[in-house]
């Protein structure tokens, strides 16, 4: 479940985090918020925890395929079952 952002916390000059990148990484690990750097008040990048990242690429990977699809559906590429489980080798 995605957090809602704490400006007050979550956005983080990038001069802090060369003092202080323990503080950042430990913040995005426990918050589960992604950090937004900032350089000359303008952003430049986002540090996201490890788990966090996995799990969002890994849901947009399968929502692009729910997307395909239902496109697949909607031009009419289908199959049924039977024609499937030939063409995997599975009848």
């Amino acid at each position: 479940m995605d957090r809602p952002t704490k400006f007050s916390e979550d956005i983080v000059p990038l001069s802090d985090l060369k003092v202080n990148p323990g503080r950042v990484v430990g913040q995005v690990d426990t918050t589960h918020r992604p950090v937004l750097l900032t350089n000359r008040g303008r952003g430049v990048a986002v540090v996201l925890s490890l788990r966090d990242y996995e799990e969002q690429t890994e849901e947009r990977a399968f929502l692009r395929g729910v997307v395909q699809g239902l496109m697949d559906l909607e031009e009419g590429r289908e199959m049924d079952l039977a024609d499937v489980k030939k063409r995997l080798g599975l009848s």
